[in-house]
């Protein structure tokens, strides 16, 4: 399948760099999938499209303020480490900017020495493995000195460190937001819950890959890359009794999507409470066995996400919904607009 079948062209314009003052006032296009009827609301208006006995999948991972801005040591040279992959106590696979001043054994200091970080060794994709020195608790020192990892596609600079987290994250880990929650708030999720709708949390840390466009002209080619997921007893067993009751689950994001469709087992149906890593792909011809619907921001051309939607929705059907969203002038990526498919 050709890549050039999920380009499409989208005014530089559209393209959100700050999040809403509200976060359930943007829009919500809803997108029927068997119709191809297209709806136009506000955010909050998804309480009108879920039932009661609904089961609404969030993913409550938490963002690291995984971007430090240091020092090499030995030239003060300005250098810039992103977090992504702890490997042990200490250790992390990094990307480094300006990558050819930071050699094996180069050290660097961030925050006037509250932390430290030595190279010990390259990546395959050109990356850094370095091992960091500190007094305390490491997460407590990143929060004081890291900033979030926003997508390469966002210019400005964020106010409130909060605004790239969703309201319910929990556990930390993600290179970026599970950007479909970003949407909800307490009180949304509030009224959902007391209108009858089953609220399971799951845990994907996402990955940088995520804002990667696919590379290969084959789609068939691409090799996802991996990322860490959770699924507890306890949320596999609300998700196999709603499909034992055939309930409808609704995943919030595409990364609730890829985790619930890792763990279902494709002969039975049924969940699986387990951890791991996922490269699962997800484009047309896939066969999906977890979800009935999903909500989702809307993502870049020649993007794994756009695949996604449209093996769940068809290419046709996704390709005409977006056409009719950049029309009606909705922003697009992560701090963009929602779609409800279903």
């Amino acid at each position: 399948m050709n890549i050039e079948l999920f380009d499409f062209d989208l005014p530089e314009e559209l393209i959100a760099q700050t999040p809403l003052k509200n976060r359930s006032d943007s829009k919500l296009l809803t997108l029927n999938r068997r119709t191809g009827e297209i709806q136009h609301h506000r955010f909050r208006g998804i309480i009108d499209f879920l039932h009661k006995g609904d089961t609404l999948v969030l993913n409550d991972t938490k963002v690291l303020p995984a971007r430090l801005i240091g020092q090499k040591k030995e030239t003060e040279a300005k250098v810039e480490v992103l977090l992504l992959k702890q490997l042990d106590d200490n250790r992390w696979e990094t990307l480094v900017k300006p990558g050819k001043r930071l050699r094996q054994g180069h050290e660097v200091v961030f925050g006037d020495g509250l932390l430290t970080g030595v190279i010990e060794d390259t990546t395959e994709v050109g990356g850094r493995i370095i091992r960091f020195h500190y007094q305390g608790i490491f997460n407590e020192i990143l929060d004081q000195l890291g900033q979030m990892p926003l997508p390469p596609y966002i210019k400005e600079q964020l106010e409130d460190k909060d605004r790239y987290q969703t309201v319910y994250a929990k556990h930390l880990g993600s290179a970026a937001a599970p950007t479909a929650g970003l949407h909800f708030t307490k009180e949304l999720l509030q009224q959902i819950e007391e209108k009858g709708v089953q609220i399971v949390y799951i845990t994907l840390h996402v990955g940088l890959g995520t804002f990667r466009p696919v590379q290969t002209e084959n789609i068939e080619e691409h090799h996802m890359h991996s990322e860490y997921y959770q699924l507890n007893e306890e949320a596999a067993k609300k998700l196999n009794e709603a499909k034992e009751e055939g309930r409808r689950i609704i995943a919030v994001g595409t990364t609730s999507v890829r985790t619930l469709e890792t763990v279902v087992n494709k002969e039975t149906e049924r969940f699986e409470a387990k951890d791991g890593w996922t490269d699962i792909f997800i484009y047309p011809g896939y066969e999906f066995k977890a979800i009935d619907a999903m909500i989702t921001n809307f993502h870049l051309p020649k993007s794994s996400l756009v695949m996604l939607v449209s093996a769940f929705a068809g290419r046709d059907t996704i390709m005409k919904a977006y056409q009719e969203a950049i029309d009606q002038h909705y922003r697009f990526f992560s701090f963009g607009d929602a779609m409800f498919i279903y």
